[in-house]
Order: C-alpha cells, then sequence, then structure tokens
C-alpha cells in the first residue's frame, strides 16, 4: 500500500503542477500555487528557510522521497521508464555510481550560480527544465484543444469555454525545451533514473542526506533468495543484490523493488540491532515496512486535453473586414523591461531561473523568454501583442524564487518600469498628416498630453508630449499605437525601478 501511496501522489503533484503551466484562467495558482514553491532550487533562491528545513528533514527521515513525489521532471522519467516497463519487463542491472560525472555538473552547477552565470543554472535546475516542457511544447497543445472545445462550445451559446491565442514567444527557447525532453525521455527510456543520478545537481545534493536517512530499503540476508529480480527493476540501478547492498545515494524511494520481491526480504524500515548470521547490510526486520504483494496494477491514464495540434489557427486580426492589420515588431531597447515586483535587473538576474511560470501566465501577452545570452530564457517584457495593464498582478503571485515580489494593484500603477519615447517620424500626424491620438487617450496615468505640432498655431495637428516623471512604462501606448510595423512611442526599461 505504501508504494502504491507514493505513485498516486506523485501523479497527483505531477498532474497539478503541469496544470499550472497550462492553465488559461489563471485560477489555478490561487489553491495549488504552493507546489511550485517548495520545489528545491526555486525554495533555495527565494530564501525559504521553512520549505528548505522541511525537505531536509524529509530526506533525513525517508530519503530522495522529494525526487519521487514533489520533483515533476523525476515523475516524468518515471512515466516514460513505466511505459518502456511494459513493453520490456525486469531489463535494469545494477551499476556503479558515476561519482566523477555528478560531482563535475554539481561543481559547474555551484560555480555559475555564485559567478551568475544564469544560463547554465536554468539548464540544469530540474523545476526550470520542466517548466520550459511545459510551458514550450505542452501548452500551445493544451491551448489548442481548448480552442477546438471553445468552438464547438460557441455553436452551442456556451461560453464555458473561451479561444486563446497560440503563439510562439521564443524560438531558441523552444528549442531548448526540445532537446531537453528529448534527451530526458531517451534516458528514461533506456536507463529510467539515469538523469536524475548522473545530471541533475538537486538529486546529487540530496544523495549527500539520503545516506543518512532514517527509514531506508533494507534487504534482509536471511529470506534473500539472491533471484535478482530487486536489481532489475530498480530504476536507479542501486541494488547490488549478490552483495545485499543498496546505493541510498541514488535510491528514489520508489518502492518497485519492494513489489516485486516475493520472499518478502526487501522492507522499508528503520535501522534495528544486528542479528547473527546476517550479512551487513541486510539485518533489519519488516518493521514498518511495506511487503511487495504482487503487481501493480494501478496505472497512469493522465491524458493532457490535446484535441490535436493541427486543428487550431489562429484567426488573422482585419481591420474592419478589409484589411489584415501589420505585426508589430519589437523595438531595440537600450535596457530591457523587467517585469513590476522585480526591483531592478540585477536583482531579476540574480533570482530567476527561467521556468517559464511567469511566462506561461501572463494574461496580457507581455512576458516572454530573453535571447540575450545574457539573460537567456528569463522573461522580458515587450508589447507587441499587449500591455502590463495596471490591475494585473499575476507575475508576482505565481513567481517561485522571490524574481517577482508579489505587489498589490495599488503598488503596481506607482512603480515605474521605464519611462515612454516619441520616435518623431513614425507618428501618423507627422508620416501621413492626419489626427490620432490614440495614445494620449489610453495612457492609465494621463503621461502623455497632446501639444501643437506646431507652437505658434493652436489649430495645428497635435504630437504627444511625454511626462517621464508620472510615466510607469507599461506599454499601453506603444501596443496601442497604430503605427506599423515600428510604433511611434516605445518604452524604454530602467535598470532600477522606482516609485512615481
Amino acid at each position: 500500500m505504501l508504494r502504491k501511496i507514493r505513485t498516486i501522489l506523485a501523479l497527483v503533484v505531477f498532474v497539478l503542477i503541469t496544470l499550472l503551466f497550462l492553465d488559461v484562467t489563471g485560477t489555478l495558482h490561487k489553491y495549488f500555487g504552493w507546489l511550485a514553491s517548495i520545489q528545491f532550487w526555486p525554495a533555495f533562491l527565494a530564501l525559504h528557510v521553512g520549505v528548505i528545513a522541511f525537505l531536509v528533514v524529509l530526506t533525513l527521515v525517508l530519503g530522495r522521497i522529494y525526487c519521487s513525489v514533489i520533483c515533476p521532471l523525476g515523475v516524468m522519467q518515471d512515466v516514460i521508464s513505466r511505459l518502456h516497463g511494459m513493453r520490456k519487463k525486469n531489463r535494469f542491472t545494477y551499476s556503479k555510481e558515476k561519482r566523477w560525472l555528478r560531482y563535475s555538473v554539481l561543481a559547474v552547477f555551484v560555480v555559475s550560480a555564485l559567478a551568475g552565470v544564469n544560463a547554465v543554472v536554468s539548464l540544469l535546475a530540474p523545476y526550470s527544465s520542466y517548466g520550459r516542457i511545459a510551458s514550450s511544447l505542452m501548452k500551445p497543445v493544451y491551448t489548442a484543444g481548448n480552442n477546438v472545445l471553445a468552438t464547438i462550445a460557441e455553436h452551442f451559446n456556451s461560453y464555458a469555454f473561451y479561444s486563446v491565442d497560440v503563439w510562439m514567444r521564443s524560438l531558441p527557447t523552444l528549442i531548448v525545451a526540445s532537446v531537453t525532453l528529448v534527451v530526458i525521455a531517451v534516458l528514461a527510456w533506456r536507463g529510467g533514473r539515469t538523469y536524475c543520478n548522473t545530471v541533475c545537481p538537486v538529486g546529487t545534493i540530496l544523495s549527500f542526506l539520503a545516506r543518512f536517512s532514517w527509514f531506508k530499503v533494507r534487504i534482509d540476508g536471511a529470506k534473500c533468495v539472491e533471484c535478482g529480480l530487486c536489481t532489475k527493476n530498480c530504476k536507479a540501478s542501486a541494488i547490488d543484490f549478490k552483495n545485499h547492498k543498496i546505493d541510498y545515494g541514488r535510491c528514489v524511494v520508489c518502492g518497485d523493488c519492494i513489489d516485486k520481491c516475493h520472499k518478502g526480504a526487501i522492507s522499508l524500515s528503520q535501522p534495528l540491532p544486528r542479528r547473527d548470521g546476517l550479512k551487513p547490510d541486510g539485518p533489519s526486520s519488516p518493521t514498518g515496512g511495506v511487503d511487495g504483494a504482487g503487481r501493480r496494477s494501478f496505472l497512469l491514464g493522465m491524458a493532457v486535453a490535446a484535441t490535436g495540434a493541427a486543428l487550431a489557427q489562429e484567426k488573422k486580426k482585419v481591420d474592419g473586414g478589409l484589411a489584415a492589420i501589420e505585426d508589430k515588431i519589437a523595438p531595440e531597447r537600450l535596457t530591457k523591461i523587467t517585469p513590476p515586483g522585480s526591483l531592478s535587473a540585477q536583482h531579476f538576474a540574480q533570482r530567476c531561473t527561467a521556468c517559464q511560470l511567469c511566462v506561461s501566465t501572463c494574461p496580457n501577452g507581455v512576458l516572454r523568454p530573453s535571447t540575450d545570452l545574457s539573460k537567456f530564457m528569463q522573461p522580458t517584457v515587450s508589447y507587441e501583442r499587449g500591455y502590463c495593464r495596471p490591475e494585473c498582478t499575476k507575475c508576482g503571485e505565481v513567481c517561485p524564487t522571490g524574481a517577482i515580489k508579489p505587489i498589490t494593484r495599488a503598488d503596481k500603477s506607482a512603480i515605474q518600469v521605464g519611462h515612454a519615447v516619441w520616435v518623431r517620424k513614425n507618428c501618423v500626424p507627422v508620416a501621413d498628416g492626419m489626427e490620432c491620438g490614440n495614445c494620449a487617450r489610453h495612457c492609465p496615468t494621463g503621461a502623455i498630453t497632446m501639444v501643437p505640432i506646431n507652437p505658434d498655431d493652436e489649430r495645428s495637428l497635435k504630437i504627444p508630449a511625454v511626462n517621464e516623471a508620472r510615466c510607469i512604462g507599461c506599454g499601453a501606448c506603444e501596443n496601442l499605437c497604430p503605427a506599423r510595423p515600428f510604433s511611434a512611442i516605445y518604452v524604454e526599461g530602467h535598470e532600477v525601478h522606482r516609485e512615481v
């Protein structure tokens, strides 16, 4: 039963974390957003002492249960390995730990984190890797399926679903997510927990503690007949059945070996005094343990709603039904814009793990992964598809690392992330000789006023004048400017945010 409970918990956590990235309504974070906050590396960056202490104690008591229940990347490997196991049984063998590789990757991870090379850290952090897979690969399919349901519901005059734009936020991030998925899938298909026990830095850190855990999977040498079923079903390749030894640094306490042992020789138990005639690593009784009682019958039934990616195509936006509107092109900003609540570019770069949760959650489409190598895959703000509405504080609510601090709506209306800059040659009154004023009409802070293009003629066409002291950099002016493909007014970012 203990193994089945572990499996059910792992699947529930995995599905809920995945839905945090896929949810188009943004409501799930209110109830399950804490699942992102208890991930090891985000909790460490956020300085959540309570969460870190909980994970340390959990590992010291039960071993690397974090890797098999809480970490979504670890559970994904189990799912892939399980699918292969349905075709080919008893396929694993014992192998010695590749310490040189594990510690080398951990050293690179730690040095990169200390040196601020966040691209390397983001590539190796397991939660961030899974976040990119969910956001870049799963969400477009999920959203396409949602749009199909919305189309069907519309025919029945139902608004239970509504259409959401499907678009690619960053090609480099999509490529990284695809390569990561392929590598992890191949390793999991062939060797189970190979990635966890050779590459993952969080797994290596927890392995230090797992060796001292109180409850461990133990082999009773008096009952063992050395059939080898435990080794052949250990996806961590951590069981040496010939010597009755288990590498607790690699064991993720999945319980597969307990289930496969027909002699009751393997149990999850606390240490007991040695009894004569037993081998050193096998003297514990099954007290507090779990006896394997047949094959597992609990099968994974997860299917993220994907009705077919090819069915949904984004509708072209048309002006009055006569002509397609040309897409906007992002301006070359001297300083990139970071989300409100991130305090400064430096603070954001140090804390962000590029997990893409805020990008996936942003209802206004203003966040997307950066292609800048120094801040690779970390979210940046751009206003081609929308603007940062003053009443929206979603990104700060979902960020698990503290890179984006939670703020109130009142706070956001006073935080200046940048300021608007007018480009004379692109402006409609200058280029086309026509009245406009769209930027001034939609500025939520009243930072833009229209002044005569000819100061000596009050009746001349009017152009925008920006009051930088009042502008908060929300991007409403840039997004709603009718000039194409480059807006006549755009937002230049600030390295350090300030209040207005």
